[in-house]
């Protein structure tokens, strides 16, 4: 009796019985492994392998489970991975399809924040230099929040408590769900258009990491960084982060502290101006006064300015009166030539004494017109060297150059002599700025 010829598969056919074979035998499965060989090809699925120390297999993600991702895949990462085994039939590679992936020993969500938190950072949006102040009194102030939230409720009645002259302007959106990242980015944007306002808020109130995350997303951030208006981050509680609080110009703990960040108390603002206005006079009360001593140290220490101006009014009075009399003087010298060149005239007939006189009047009176601007020329010049004299003189002029004013007490004897003096006198000099009291501790009489 023969035996039974053996069954021989194609290559293709021997591949399709393993596959159905591995799938039927590992429908899903979880797979640790460290990531490597990761190529991401233009068609978006996600090639890599999955190692430990003694083994690979290679590894698929299609590009739909890709797209939903929440981090992002590097070398070397560990990761958890489900699938299914199947076999890829034109090489005979067996493989993992993958449906879900997760980082070994940290949260999906955890690797994608920290991944998008390095790239912002190298990009500089987290800079401080980029941060600017936010304005101590905004009229106008925006807020991005949810229009049913308790964050916004809190904002308002912060608001309207300390600053109610503040008016707020609310842009409502999602705060958490599919397309809030969105939203949150195209409210930031449109607050932008509105040349009015002086600060943004955005923010909400508290929730678990999943709930928060629509604040890490890339949209959010940049629109924040790039925002013209100065942006406050106020999302979740104060032991919650999120990439918005890295990009704002100032994150707030909690939205109640974002709106206490934008409100003065209007109460302490109107006190604190009461008090700098009393200030202010007091200060200008005390300027007055001591410049008015000054003023009378001097009238009390030097000549009345009265008797040093006399001399020289009467010096400028007395200029003015040669100044008139020079000028009477050389009209009296030219009557008489002017009177003998009449006569002359007459003596030789009309004609020639039209003639001689249209000659000589004209030399007459240039040389009138030069001596004229001379004499007032000398005239200003004593008059300057005068005034000069007077702001010499000047007492304050000669405190400010050094000098002291001594006295046996305030508005006492002025001390002109050592001997009018003895040790342990308390005198008191007067400068320029202030006033110093001294203590007489020995006295010379010059010789």
């Amino acid at each position: 009796m023969s035996a039974a010829p053996p069954t021989v598969y194609t290559v293709t056919q021997l591949t399709t019985s393993i596959r159905a074979t591995l799938e039927h035998a590992f429908p899903d499965v979880w797979v640790e492994g460290e990531v490597s060989n990761l190529r991401i090809p233009a068609s978006g699925h996600v090639y890599f392998s999955l190692n430990d120390q003694e083994s690979q297999i290679r590894a698929v993600l299609f590009r739909r489970m890709a797209a939903v991702l929440p981090f992002r895949l590097e070398n070397g990462l560990t990761v958890l991975a489900r699938g299914r085994v199947s076999v890829y039939e034109p090489r005979g590679d067996y493989q993992l399809l993958l449906e879900y992936l997760e980082p070994k020993g940290i949260g999906a969500l955890q690797v994608a924040f920290e991944q998008l938190k390095k790239r912002f950072e190298q990009e500089g949006l987290f800079d401080p230099a980029r941060k600017r102040p936010l304005p101590f009194f905004p009229r106008r102030v925006g807020v991005i929040t949810s229009g049913t939230g308790a964050a916004l409720h809190d904002i308002v009645t912060i608001v309207q408590r300390r600053c109610p002259v503040i008016r707020l302007r609310l842009f409502p959106v999602a705060v958490q769900g599919p397309g809030a990242a969105q939203q949150i980015a195209d409210a930031v944007r449109l607050a932008n258009q509105h040349t009015d306002l002086d600060v943004l808020i955005v923010g909400r109130g508290g929730g678990s990491w999943e709930d928060l995350w629509s604040f890490n997303e890339e949209v959010v951030v940049r629109a924040i960084a790039s925002s013209r208006i100065p942006v406050i981050s106020a999302v979740g509680h104060e032991i919650d982060f999120t990439l918005s609080d890295f990009a704002a110009d100032y994150r707030a703990p909690t939205p109640s502290a974002a709106a206490e960040s934008v409100s003065p108390v209007l109460v302490d603002l109107i006190d604190g101006i009461r008090e700098n206005n009393a200030r202010l006079v007091q200060a200008m009360r005390g300027t007055f006064r001591f410049h008015r001593n000054q003023v009378e140290l001097a009238l009390h220490a030097l000549p009345v300015p009265l008797q040093i101006l006399q001399p020289q009014v009467q010096r400028v009075d007395e200029l003015n009166f040669r100044l008139g009399s020079g000028i009477r003087a050389m009209l009296a010298a030219v009557r008489p030539r002017l009177a003998a060149l009449a006569t002359g005239l007459e003596r030789v007939g009309p004609g020639q004494s039209w003639q001689r006189g249209s000659l000589m009047l004209p030399q007459l009176l240039r040389r009138l017109s030069r001596a004229m601007p001379w004499v007032l020329t000398e005239k200003k010049h004593q008059l300057r060297t005068v005034a000069s004299t007077l702001e010499t003189l000047s007492p304050l002029a000669i405190l400010s150059r050094g000098y002291s004013i001594i006295e046996t007490r305030p508005g006492g004897t002025i001390v002109k002599d050592a001997q009018s003096v003895q040790v342990g006198d308390r005198i008191l000099a007067r400068l320029a700025e202030g006033r110093l009291s001294c203590l007489v501790e020995q006295t010379e009489r010059q010789s």
